[in-house]
């Protein structure tokens, strides 16, 4: 009687196990289903109450709970990033600073190495000398940039591309610009693959002509919009440590072209003891590619 009252109890607990995961869309083993999350993290500094190590450990149990398989990140220093890596074992990355090298904020792009296989990448400057590193043109005096990979995913024998970025938060004029340039790219590909970018784009969606040049021309699809279901949906992407806002302020954006579905998406609002991982909350999305 005792052991299958043991029994009893350990099946319940895997029972909810399976259920929690299912509502948080935690896991995507054996599926082909992609988790993707674009996420701001907030540079590392020191100043309290939101320094970096403060914010570790919570940004560690945030990107825990929801595993996904590619994390586009803006905002990291190299040694934020490394710390990330150590506590993510699970995950690889690839990036450089804007700054060239090591220097400055990364777009950062993590990665599971046991189902994806890079088989090509590059960076440029959103700039009228693209190619140049550490390049600003427009007016903006943060560099801004673009990382992309080619990857292959090993569950499915299927290629796709994924690029990162984050547009200038004070001048429109280099917003729009850069999401000129992000489009001349990707149309440079002559692909069928799947593209799917995302960022911080400092720009509303739905009411910011940069918004306009990459989904409004139908060069990408708003994966928020295409998803079956929206989870805190009105919630503001940039909260600045302050919590959930409503207004409809999305600045934090998934989007893709050459996608079969979006099962789900959602703005993560995580925190723990009262303190936020970052400034931003990151935005997931849960998506089947289509086969080209």
């Amino acid at each position: 009687m005792k052991f299958r009252t043991n029994e009893l109890i350990l099946g319940l607990c895997l029972s909810l196990l399976i259920a929690v995961q299912a509502m948080s869309g935690e896991s995507t083993a054996g599926s082909e289903t992609l988790c993707i999350m674009t996420f701001n993290l907030r540079y590392a500094s020191q100043s309290r109450p939101n320094s970096w190590p403060e914010r570790r450990p919570v940004m560690k149990a945030c990107i825990e709970r929801y595993l996904p398989d590619l994390i586009g990140t803006q905002e990291g220093l190299y040694q934020q990033l490394k710390d990330i890596a150590h506590d993510l074992p699970q995950y690889t990355w690839l990036g450089t600073g804007r700054d060239g090298g090591s220097r400055g904020e990364f777009m950062a792009i993590f990665y599971r190495p046991d189902r994806f296989e890079p088989l090509e990448y590059d960076h440029f400057w959103l700039s009228d000398t693209p190619n140049v590193i550490a390049s600003s043109t427009w007016g903006n005096t943060c560099r801004r940039m673009v990382t992309w990979i080619r990857f292959r995913d090993k569950r499915t024998n299927t290629e796709f591309y994924f690029w990162d970025t984050h547009l200038d938060h004070e001048v429109q004029l280099a917003r729009e610009k850069g999401a000129d340039l992000i489009r001349e790219r990707v149309e440079s590909l002559r692909t069928s693959l799947p593209v799917i970018l995302v960022g911080d784009f400092n720009a509303t969606a739905g009411a910011n002509k940069a918004y306009d040049i990459l989904v409004g021309s139908g060069l990408f699809q708003d994966l928020w919009l295409a998803a079956r279901e929206r989870r805190n949906e009105g919630i503001n992407t940039f909260h600045g440590f302050n919590g959930p806002k409503q207004g409809g302020v999305r600045i934090d954006w998934i989007l893709g072209r050459g996608i079969a579905e979006v099962t789900a998406a959602e703005t993560v609002t995580f925190s723990q003891n009262g303190r936020f991982p970052s400034d931003h909350f990151p935005v997931v999305a849960w998506v089947k590619l289509a086969k080209p």
